[in-house]
């Protein structure tokens, strides 16, 4: 028995009974099942979505993000299709949107958008914040360019929400490894900091290897880095987060670093302290200074 399934055809192919289908599977979809056992993963409902639609409709969006290696997509988001049925049942949105042949692409069994016209869907979804971080990821999943996704929107003049894809396209940035490092970049470009760097380089003592900062402004050599709980749960990581902190430290670096919950002010107040520091300490010019 598959994962996910149609029940019609797993009962014509006598992989299951009617009794079955009743004790031990659970309808996901009108007629989708999955085995009781499992807990289904937004991929087990993108599947169940492709095959509500008879293996016709085309998986656009977080969906198709998320088929394309984007990670950061919540198991309860819904899936879209773009499949032309006005009665979707729930977890299913369905879109009658014009799909040119080069904007589709098999991903296994299954058709997806590719990468351009999925960022183009996601520029356009959404408040703008989570705009770029959905394209942040993709991004960085794929390697999908700005130019590429604004070729596309050219040959969709009338799309709803087409005229927001510009500006959220100039945020994108494949660098950040995390929604909350999406977050953060956009806070300091909206309080009128130079847009940072993402992935700073720090070469190590051994001259040939990096570490990386999550944000920053090499000219300052002011960073900024998200805790995640993985810093504070996972023992070695902590232990290795100590030494590699302590050794960009010593190279000349200010990290600010930022944690669940800090107030949003308290982070700037930081940034901007490390800001004046380092003018004092003669690095960077006046050009590079955050807007007060």
């Amino acid at each position: 028995m598959d994962r996910i399934f149609l029940g019609k055809e797993a009962l014509a192919a006598e992989t299951v009974t009617r009794q079955d289908l009743r004790r031990y599977c659970t309808r996901l979809l009108p007629g989708v099942y999955a085995n009781a056992s499992i807990t289904p993963t937004f991929a087990d409902r993108t599947r169940a979505a492709w095959l509500w639609s008879r293996r016709r409709g085309v998986i656009t969006s977080l969906a198709a993000a998320s088929l394309l290696g984007a990670q950061w997509v919540d198991d309860e988001e819904p899936v879209d299709l773009n499949f032309a049925n006005n009665k979707a049942p729930a977890g299913v949105r369905t879109h009658r949107n014009l799909l040119l042949p080069q904007e589709t692409a098999p991903i296994g069994e299954m058709t997806a958008t590719v990468p351009a016209r999925t960022a183009l869907d996601l520029a356009r979804s959404g408040t703008l914040r989570q705009a770029v971080a959905r394209l942040d990821a993709l991004a960085r999943a794929t390697a999908v360019t700005a130019d590429a996704v604004l070729e596309l929107a050219r040959l969709h003049p009338n799309l709803r929400g087409v005229r927001r894809v510009s500006e959220a396209l100039t945020l994108m940035d494949p660098g950040a490894e995390s929604p909350r490092e999406t977050w953060l970049r956009l806070m300091f470009i909206e309080a009128g900091f130079p847009r940072p760097q993402t992935q700073l380089p720090v070469l190590r003592d051994d001259g040939e290897s990096s570490f990386f900062l999550d944000l920053g402004w090499q000219e300052v050599m002011v960073a900024a880095e998200y805790e995640g709980d993985q810093h504070r749960t996972d023992p070695e990581q902590y232990r290795d987060d100590i030494t590699r902190l302590e050794y960009i430290q010593s190279q000349g670096w200010t990290v600010i670093r930022v944690a669940a919950q800090m107030p949003r002010t308290e982070i700037l107040r930081r940034t901007r302290l490390a800001w004046q520091a380092a003018r004092t300490a003669g690095r960077g010019t006046a050009a590079d200074a955050p807007i007060e």
